[in-house]
């Protein structure tokens, strides 16, 4: 799916997020995975401080740490890459 529906997608409500959409998505928006601990795959960004914390259940993303990364996205302004 490409990047800018998948957002839509999200931002419109849906829950039944793929973990490697929400990898593709945090990577879009600059996001690089620095290290996995366990099931806890943590992201980092450039320009910001905070970590992401992204996890694999059953293929899905959890639905809070979808929302962190959309606050993230918001709080920081941050723009889709490409």
């Amino acid at each position: 799916m490409k990047k800018r529906k998948l957002l839509e997608k999200i931002l419109a409500g849906s829950k039944n997020i793929r973990f490697a959409e929400a990898i593709a998505l945090a990577e879009a928006f600059g996001f690089r995975l620095d290290r996995i601990n366990g099931s806890h795959h943590i992201f980092v960004h450039k320009n910001i401080p905070a970590l992401l914390n992204l996890q694999d259940v059953n293929g899905k993303v959890k639905p809070y740490q979808l929302k962190q990364l959309l606050n993230l996205i918001e709080q920081y302004n941050l723009k889709m890459e490409g």
